[in-house]
């Protein structure tokens, strides 16, 4: 299996969960010092290819890897991401919307370009279908106000994700969406750091709007990645799952 964005928070937990259930696995991220660290830590057959998700060609050689070393691709889970500046729309730097929108955004669509062909192929040669799994985010379900931006990339992912869901359907292919709140990363480490109060107080002001008055945990959000890829959840496919602690719910 593949995934992207795996030495972040996410990705971390998600290669983690799949190792321990036996997965074989080809990890993509910009950092190939960091990449090969955590890949050692891993107790199972690891690749490791570097690259931003931004670059198409990444994203084709990713499958290729994970051919040549897996022998087939069974699903692949698209991690990476990045979060723009803080701010008002009128605000945020032209270059950093471009660069939200390059990775966040088409960096999905270009990962689900390669891994989809493959994927269809190895459905009509062997009858075994895969799963794509798409981390969106919260914000992508609803307004976010000074992440107008990221919130509009992140939209996009649930309609890419929508959209090629239904295109896929009857060629043995699930593509779902998983769409975290506030999670526990090295994001929310940084917003408390920044913030200058106590954790307390910052993670409370973070989580006003959460009817769970908390911010995620990884392991929460791996559950729901693990349980959109298994393939015994046959028959659930074109969804965006909040992991959002109620906040769709009011």
């Amino acid at each position: 299996m593949l995934i992207t964005g795996a030495t972040g928070g996410l990705g971390r937990g998600a290669a983690k969960g799949f190792a321990a259930e036996g997965a074989r696995l080809v990890l993509s991220d910009l950092d190939e010092t960091a990449l090969m660290s955590f890949a050692e830590t891993l107790d199972t057959e690891t690749a490791i290819l570097a690259g931003s998700s931004a670059d198409e060609a990444l994203s084709e050689a990713l499958v290729a890897l994970a051919v040549e070393k897996l022998g087939r691709l069974d699903v692949a889970v698209n991690i990476a991401g990045v979060i723009q500046s803080f701010v008002r729309l009128p605000q945020v730097p032209s270059d950093e919307a471009r660069r939200v929108l390059e990775v966040d955004l088409l960096g999905v669509f270009s990962a689900m370009k390669h891994q989809i062909p493959q994927m269809e192929r190895q459905f009509k040669a062997t009858g075994k279908g895969g799963a794509i799994v798409n981390i969106a985010s919260a914000a992508g379900l609803s307004g976010a106000p000074k992440l107008s931006v990221y919130a509009a990339a992140e939209h996009g992912v649930v309609r890419l994700t929508r959209s090629a869901a239904v295109e896929c359907a009857s060629k043995g292919l699930r593509i779902d969406a998983i769409c975290p709140a506030h999670t526990r990363t090295g994001m929310v480490d940084s917003f408390v750091r920044v913030s200058g109060a106590p954790e307390t107080e910052a993670l409370a002001e973070l989580t006003r709007g959460i009817p769970m008055k908390r911010v995620a945990e990884v392991d929460e959000n791996t559950m729901a990645i693990l349980f959109a890829s298994d393939p015994a959840n046959s028959f659930m496919t074109g969804h965006a799952l909040a992991i959002d602690g109620a906040v769709g719910a009011i």
